[in-house]
């Protein structure tokens, strides 16, 4: 019996949105089994003659069973102090206290990365030793880990299980509904210590530090102009192809990506919905109200890394990066 949860691997960029744990009972040391069920599940003959009447899972132990029962009944006896998130197996509820402590204590030795479990640390050691048993049957893709290996699978499929209550949009994993779910909310867990944005996935973060490292690891091929995002990219290679597809039903003036229309069709409404408090300067975007904020707290948040100086816009900062760059 698998959920998904989270895993510490870099096989593919899933570290927010698809994770995988076991969480059958049986795996959970630290609870006490009574003897006659210890004896049972220490058999040589490992019988399972305990089966879920909701989805036909079996176990060795009536214990497990009403572990495993929990899944389907909701019920959730742990809850964890620092946050209030409640969990149904002891196990999960175990790794996910140390996700508030940091606590890896599993270590592998050959690259020093650690681990919260041991069972990651062994899935882990799989990348190391090159071996891959779970191979797709469509594309002969092969995955260290069974659940990379579902995963991959409703790619051919177009199997999505998991769907928005809010809005009935679906996604292929967990981690993706989890990571939606968030615009509803406008929950934006992680921030960037430099300039104190936030942002709904860890991955939308480490795309924006580019912005104030000065790093632009997306190149055009066509040109050799690199961009710090790779949406930058996308909308520039258009320019290439003089593809514009998104068009004002007003003025029929074009755009490469619907949010630049969307943008646009403001000029056409006069919608500015965000109003700054201090000078009553009106903008279409939070993030032009954002960087005019700057100039009402003198705010730079974006330095060079080679001379120091700050800048209160990312442009600003590219500009000024090319006087280092220019020839003498």
């Amino acid at each position: 019996m698998m959920a998904f949860i989270k895993e510490e691997t870099e096989d593919i960029k899933i570290e927010e949105t698809f994770t995988v744990k076991h969480e059958d009972a049986e795996q959970q040391t630290d609870l006490i089994v009574p003897k006659e069920e210890a004896e049972e599940s220490t058999s040589e003959e490992k019988e399972k003659p305990h089966i879920c009447s909701e989805c036909g899972s079996s176990f060795t132990s009536k214990l497990s069973l009403y572990l495993h029962s929990r899944i389907h009944t909701g019920e959730k006896l742990f809850t964890c102090q620092d946050c209030g998130k409640c969990f149904s197996q002891q196990g999960n509820f175990m790794y996910h206290v140390k996700t508030h402590t940091g606590e890896k204590p599993f270590t592998c030795q050959q690259c020093g990365k650690s681990f919260i479990t041991e069972g990651n640390l062994k899935t882990h050691m799989k990348t190391h030793a090159g071996e891959k048993p779970f191979t797709c049957k469509e594309c002969g893709k092969s995955f260290s880990q069974h659940g990379h290996f579902v995963y991959h699978m409703r790619i051919h499929t177009g199997e999505k299980p998991f769907a928005c209550q809010q809005c009935g949009k679906s996604f292929s994993t967990n981690g993706h509904l989890k990571v939606h779910m968030r615009f509803h909310t406008g929950e934006k867990p992680f921030s960037c210590q430099q300039c104190g944005k936030s942002f709904t996935e860890n991955a939308s973060l480490k795309a924006h530090m580019n912005v104030h490292t000065g790093e632009k690891p997306y190149s055009c091929t066509q040109c050799g102009k690199s961009f710090p995002y790779k949406r930058s990219l996308y909308s520039h290679q258009a320019l290439h192809m003089e593809e514009k597809p998104y068009s004002c039903s007003q003025c029929e003036k074009s755009f490469i990506n619907q949010g630049d229309l969307n943008r646009h069709l403001k000029v056409h409404t006069g919608e500015n919905l965000y109003i700054c408090s201090l000078c009553g300067v009106s903008v279409t975007t939070k993030r032009n109200l954002e960087c005019h904020m700057n100039v009402h707290t003198d705010k730079k948040p974006f330095s060079c890394l080679q001379c120091g100086k700050s800048f209160r816009h990312s442009g600003s900062l590219t500009r000024h990066n090319k006087t280092h760059s220019s020839p003498q």
